[in-house]
C-alpha cells in the first residue's frame, strides 16, 4: 500500500529542500509517495525511519537551522557590497558584529558589519529559545576569489566560505561572431594510424579538417577515465572520475618514450600490427581487445622511464608532485583491477579509502600514474595545437560519475549512495529515466566549500575552449529517484544554484573558456533565466522543434544558444527523416503499434512541412530528398540568429543509427560504433566538404 504525503511530512520535506509535488515533462501533477520523501530524507541526514518519526525530525531541523547562525557558503557579486543574513539568539540582537576576510591572495581585511536599514530584523520563538534574524552589511567591493569569511558576534565566533565572482561567465573574444563546428564521439573517429578507435591524434586531425574549412570549435563527448575491464562500463556519463583523462585514448605513437624502448618495440614488431589492423576493420568499437594491447605497450614505457634517470622521469615525478590526488587515484585503479568487483564489496578498512602497499600491485599503480601523466601531456598539446588554429576544443562537464568509481569512494559523504539521479516522465520517456548514478548532497559539498565540484570544473577548463555543462538544471534541482524505486515515483531536490553559477563565471573567466548550458528536456524557466543573467549559452535542438504547420514548420532560432539538429542522445537526421527513433520506442516497449501509427502520420506531415518550409524560405530547390533537405536546414541554421552552430558529423552522410538510445544498457550498442568512413576518406568526400564552405560563408556573412 502506497503511503500518502501527510501535510506535515510536506512540511518537513520542505525545510530540507525536498519538492515532493510538481508538474512532469508531459504536464502531469505529480505527488511522490511518502516512501521516496522519507528515503530522501534519509539520504539527508533527517532521523527518519517512518511515518512515526516526522514530527520529532521536523521540531529539529527547525531548531537546527535556526540555530545556524551564518550560511556556509556566501556569494557577493563583483563590485558589489557583501550582503549576508545572520542568526542569533536574542541576546545579541544588538551586539555589533566583526568581521575578518581571508583572502585567496593571503592578504586580510578586517571591519565592522552594519545593519541592512532597508530591511527590518524578524524574531523566533524555536523550542523554548528566542532568536532573531539580522540582515548586514561588509565591505563595499572585494576581489574576485575565493575567500574566507570569519565573523564575531561578542563571544560567537562563526566561518563561511565566501566567493567573489563576476556576474557572467566568459562570453568569447566576440559574442557577436557568428561561429560554427563539428561533433563527433572521439571513440568513433578513426583514421590510418588509429589503433582500432578514436585517439588524441585523431582528435587534433578532425582540429585541422575544421578549421580548413572556416570552423571554429570540434566537440566531443567526455573524454573521462572510465572501466574497461572488470567492471565494465563504457559510457562517457559514467566515469570513474570526473578528475582524470581515459588513458584509452593515449595516442601511444607519439609517446616520446616509444622510439627508445627495446620491450615495446619488442611487443609491436610481432603479430601487433595484424591484430591493430582487425581492430580497425571492426564496425564497433572492441574496448576491451584495444586496451589490453595498448596497456601492454605502455607498461612496458612506463618501466622504461622508471628505470633510469632522465629528464622525462623528472618531468613525470614535477606531475606527480604537483597532482597529489593521482597518487590515490592510481592506488585506487590498482585495486579495482586486483578484486575485479566494485569498491562496495572491498574489505571495511579499503571501503573507507585506506590503501596501503599490500592492497594493490605497486606496478599497476605505477601504470596508472604513468598514463595520466601522458594524458596531461598529450590534452595539453591538442589544447594548444587547436589554438594556434583559432579553434576551440568544444568539451562535455558531464552531471554524474559512476557509483563504482574513484570519486564516488573517495568522496562519500558528498554523494546520496541510496538515490539514483534521473528525470521524470516526458514525451520521450514515458516511464521516467534512473540513470543510476548517486547525487550530490547539497549540504555536504556546501560544507566544504564546493571543493570536489571546483577541482572537476579545474580540469577540463584547464584544455577546453568551449565547455557543454550536462543538465545544467540539476544545479537548480535534481530528480532523485530512490534504489528500489520506479523513475516515476521520484522527488526534487533543490541546490543552491547561485553558488554553482558564481563558481562556474568565476572559473570560466579565470581560464576564458565559453560556457554551454544543457537546457533541454523539463527545464523550469528560471534556469532559462539564470542562463541569460550569466550570459551563458542555452540550447536549441532543430529536431525537437519541427511543426506540421506547412506556414511554420520550424521554430525560430534565438541568438544565444548553440543550435543543432539533434544531439548524441537523440536520433540521427536521418533516423529522425525515416522514423527509425519511433520503431526503436516500439520495440523498446516506449510505445504500443497504435501510438506508433499516430506517431509516424504526424512525422510524414512533419517532412512534408519542412521540405516546403525551407524551399519558400529559399534554402531547398525542386529535389526534396533526405539530402537536399538536410543541406537546407543546415544552411538555415546558419543563416540563423544563433551564436554557434553544431553539426554532427555523421549527419553529413546520412547516417541513420544512433550513437545513444537513452534508458538502454545492453538493450542497444551504445557508445561503440564507429564512424562510416575514416578521417582520411572524409578529406577525399566533396560533398561534404562543398557543404561545410558553404556553411562557413553564410556564418561569416552574419558576422
Amino acid at each position: 500500500m502506497v503511503m500518502a504525503v501527510t501535510p506535515l511530512l510536506q512540511s518537513l520535506a520542505r525545510l530540507y529542500n525536498i519538492q515532493a509535488s510538481f508538474q512532469d515533462g508531459l504536464g502531469q501533477q505529480r505527488n511522490a509517495p511518502a516512501e521516496a520523501v522519507l528515503a530522501a530524507l534519509r539520504a539527508l541526514g533527517a532521523p527518519v525511519n517512518g511515518a512515526a518519526d516526522v514530527s520529532a525530525a521536523y521540531r529539529q531541523r527547525h531548531q537546527s537551522l535556526w540555530q545556524q547562525l551564518i550560511e556556509p557558503v556566501l556569494v557577493v557579486w563583483q563590485n558589489q557590497p557583501l550582503k549576508l543574513q545572520l542568526r542569533l539568539p536574542a541576546r545579541l540582537a544588538e551586539a555589533q558584529p566583526r568581521f575578518r576576510i581571508a583572502l585567496e591572495s593571503g592578504a586580510v581585511i578586517e571591519g565592522v558589519c552594519t545593519d541592512d536599514p532597508a530591511i527590518s530584523m524578524i524574531s523566533r520563538d524555536v523550542e523554548g529559545v528566542r532568536y532573531v534574524r539580522r540582515r548586514l552589511r561588509g565591505p563595499a567591493q572585494l576581489p574576485l576569489g575565493y575567500h574566507r569569511l570569519h565573523l564575531s558576534v561578542q563571544d560567537l565566533d562563526v566561518e563561511s566560505y565566501l566567493i567573489c565572482a563576476p556576474v557572467h561567465a566568459y562570453s568569447g573574444e566576440s559574442s557577436e561572431r557568428r561561429s560554427w563546428g563539428l561533433f563527433c564521439p572521439l571513440y568513433a573517429l578513426h583514421s590510418d594510424h588509429s589503433w582500432g578507435a578514436g585517439d588524441f591524434g585523431d582528435l587534433e586531425q578532425l582540429v585541422d579538417f575544421t578549421a580548413e574549412l572556416g570552423g571554429q570549435a570540434v566537440a566531443t563527448l567526455p573524454l573521462l577515465a572510465s572501466f574497461l575491464d572488470e567492471p565494465f562500463n563504457p559510457s562517457p556519463y559514467a566515469p570513474v572520475s570526473r578528475q582524470f583523462w581515459n588513458e584509452f585514448f593515449i595516442d601511444v605513437e607519439r609517446v616520446a618514450e616509444l622510439p627508445h624502448c627495446s620491450e615495446a618495440s619488442a611487443l609491436m614488431s610481432t603479430s601487433f600490427g595484424t591484430e591493430l589492423r582487425e581492430l580497425a576493420k571492426a564496425p564497433l568499437v572492441p574496448y576491451r581487445e584495444i586496451m589490453a594491447r595498448k596497456r601492454k605497450v605502455l607498461e612496458a614505457l612506463a618501466r622504461y622511464l622508471l628505470s633510469q634517470s632522465s629528464q622525462r622521469r623528472a618531468a613525470f615525478e614535477t606531475y606527480l608532485a604537483s597532482h597529489p590526488a593521482v597518487q590515490d587515484y592510481a592506488a585506487f585503479r590498482a585495486k579495482s583491477e586486483r578484486e575485479r568487483q566494485s569498491w562496495t564489496r572491498w574489505p571495511a578498512d579499503n571501503r573507507d579509502g585506506l590503501l596501503s602497499a599490500g592492497d594493490f600491485n605497486e606496478s599497476s599503480k605505477d601504470y596508472h600514474l604513468y598514463v595520466q601523466w601522458l594524458c596531461a601531456e598529450q590534452t595539453a598539446a591538442l589544447r594548444d595545437h587547436a589554438r594556434a588554429k583559432s579553434t576551440a576544443l568544444y568539451l562535455d562537464f558531464p552531471l554524474g560519475v559512476n557509483r563504482d568509481g574513484f570519486d564516488v569512494c573517495r568522496n562519500q559523504d558528498l554523494f546520496a549512495l541510496d538515490i539514483n539521479g534521473g528525470a521524470p516522465p516526458d514525451g520521450l520517456f514515458i516511464k521516467g529515466q534512473n540513470w543510476g548514478f548517486p547525487p550530490l548532497k547539497p549540504e555536504a559539498i556546501r560544507a566544504q566549500g564546493y571543493r570536489y565540484h571546483i577541482d572537476c570544473l579545474r580540469h577540463h577548463l584547464q584544455c577546453a575552449g568551449m565547455l557543454r555543462i550536462d543538465h545544467i538544471m540539476g544545479w537548480h534541482r535534481a530528480y532523485w529517484v530512490p534504489a528500489g524505486m520506479a523513475a516515476t515515483d521520484g522527488v526534487y531536490v533543490r541546490y543552491q544554484a547561485r553558488e554553482f553559477h558564481a563558481i562556474l563565471n568565476l572559473e570560466s573567466q579565470r581560464q576564458r573558456v565559453q560556457i554551454v548550458g544543457e537546457n533541454l528536456g523539463t527545464v523550469p524557466s528560471y534556469v532559462n533565466e539564470a542562463l541569460a543573467r550569466h550570459k551563458i549559452l542555452g540550447m536549441h535542438v532543430g529536431q525537437f522543434g519541427v511543426h506540421s504547420d506547412p506556414q511554420q514548420a520550424l521554430d525560430d532560432v534565438p541568438a544565444p544558444v548553440v543550435a543543432s539538429l539533434n544531439t548524441h542522445d537523440t536520433a540521427t537526421f536521418m533516423g529522425f527523416w525515416q522514423g527509425l527513433d519511433i520503431d526503436d520506442h516500439v520495440d523498446l516497449g516506449l510505445q504500443d503499434e497504435h501510438q506508433a501509427q499516430d506517431e509516424r502520420r504526424y512525422r510524414a506531415a512533419q517532412r512534408d512541412a519542412l521540405g516546403g518550409f525551407l524551399r519558400r524560405s529559399g534554402w531547398l530547390g525542386e529535389d526534396h530528398s533526405a539530402e537536399a533537405v538536410l543541406h537546407g536546414w543546415l544552411k538555415f541554421l546558419a543563416a540563423s540568429s544563433a551564436q554557434f552552430l553544431l553539426i554532427n558529423l555523421e549527419d553529413l552522410w546520412l547516417e541513420p543509427a544512433p550513437q545513444n538510445v537513452p534508458g538502454t544498457w545492453q538493450e542497444r550498442l551504445n557508445w561503440q560504433r564507429k564512424t562510416r568512413y575514416s578521417l582520411e576518406e572524409l578529406r577525399s568526400l566533396a560533398s561534404i566538404n562543398d557543404l561545410l564552405k558553404a556553411i562557413s560563408d553564410i556564418r561569416r556573412r552574419m558576422g
